[in-house]
């Protein structure tokens, strides 16, 4: 596939992602529980799926750039963090009203410090 392709399969998995988790957010911050969610396994699958498309398109672009031999740069590992970080964003949310608006706060912040360690590779 091509470095365009593998971009959008990229911001696709972005996307879905930020959607998920808003969705989980939201429902918490309204007072529901993880148990009360109808919407729950859908979430949960969204959010997985997501996170696949995040690494796929990633790494896919990686590989067409020809970066992923010789070991990875500083900016990648920051942002295999942030996945981490983004991956687990959805159990903290379902914890209570306090943790889903820092969730709503903080998924932002961390999307927006992911693009600008992609667009400006500052290590």
């Amino acid at each position: 596939m091509s470095y365009n392709i593998y971009k959008l399969i990229h911001f696709l998995g972005i996307f879905a992602l930020l959607t998920a988790l808003s969705a989980g957010g939201m429902h918490a911050l309204r007072g529901g529980i993880r148990a009360d969610n109808p919407h729950r396994r859908l979430l949960g699958i969204a959010h997985g799926l997501a996170l696949f498309l995040i690494l796929l398109g990633g790494f896919g672009m990686l590989a067409r750039l020809g970066i992923v031999e010789g070991g990875l740069p500083g900016w990648i590992w920051a942002k295999l963090a942030i996945w981490l970080l983004l991956g687990g964003a959805l159990t903290l949310a379902a914890r209570g009203r306090q943790a889903a608006a820092a969730v709503l706060i903080g998924v932002p912040l961390l999307a927006l410090a992911a693009g600008a360690i992609a667009l400006y590779k500052p290590f």
